[in-house]
């Protein structure tokens, strides 16, 4: 077994860093907004009613989150998620529209 010296406990404390890995407020903003805008890109390029019920959901439940108290989400984070949430329901109703009309 090797002694206990500083550099076998500063590799330990490597390895656990990478085991257990921590979350600051940052990451969890930068997470959430990334998430939504990728759901917002997969709208966008959506064929389907179903297809973009389904992401239009997933942008909800992002903005719903950020809505949580005590989840480290940003005020500026929750305006551009409100922002991405208005974005991505103007789009589905416009798309919704067109279908209606195209299938008239």
């Amino acid at each position: 077994m090797a002694p206990n010296t500083r550099a076998n406990e500063l590799h330990l404390s490597a390895n656990e860093k990478d085991r257990h890995p921590l979350m600051s407020d940052s990451d969890i903003n930068t997470i959430m907004l990334n998430g939504a805008m990728i759901s917002l890109s997969k709208l966008k390029r959506a064929l389907s009613f179903n297809a973009r019920l389904y992401y239009y959901a997933e942008i909800s439940v992002y903005l719903e989150v950020s809505l949580s108290r005590g989840a480290g989400i940003s005020d500026g984070t929750r305006k551009q998620l409100e922002k991405i949430h208005s974005e991505a329901t103007h789009y589905h109703m416009d798309a919704n529209k067109l279908l209606n009309i195209l299938e008239d």
